[in-house]
């Protein structure tokens, strides 16, 4: 079993999905600094300073030392939601950037495969229709 273990740790795909996971908990680091640091501030700004978290609907006010307050805080979910959009809008715009780097590579493989080979085919015909005149001569 240690041995089945071992083997199955060893595999690449579980290894491939360790290191994707410790690489996407450092990019989400990077992801919510930008967010909280750069585009909060932003948003905070247009809003003229609107903190939502404190948003609520109370349903019991609090009682001095006998309960606490039971409260609908709706205004979390919109922060949480805003923060959502913010995050897959800074996110979509990173994959937009990488697709079309890995497209223009890929179409600049492309050109390299297709052009290569004309061009020996090509060379290669002259030098057979050369070496034909030549045997004529």
């Amino acid at each position: 079993m240690v041995k089945e273990f071992k083997e199955f740790v060893a595999n690449g795909s579980v290894m491939d999905a360790a290191i994707g996971f410790v690489i996407g908990l450092a990019f989400k680091s990077v992801v919510d600094s930008v967010v909280n640091d750069i585009l909060m501030p932003i948003v905070g700004f247009l809003t003229a300073g609107i903190d939502f978290t404190n948003l609520k609907i109370v349903l019991k006010q609090a009682v001095e030392g006998v309960s606490e307050e039971v409260a609908i805080t709706y205004g979390q979910l919109i922060q949480a939601v805003i923060s959502f959009l913010i995050i897959s809008l800074f996110l979509f715009f990173v994959m937009k950037a990488v697709n079309k780097l890995r497209r223009k590579k890929a179409e600049e493989e492309a050109q390299v495969e297709e052009v290569a080979p004309e061009e020996t085919e090509l060379e290669l015909l002259k030098d057979i229709r050369q070496l034909l005149s030549d045997k004529d001569k």
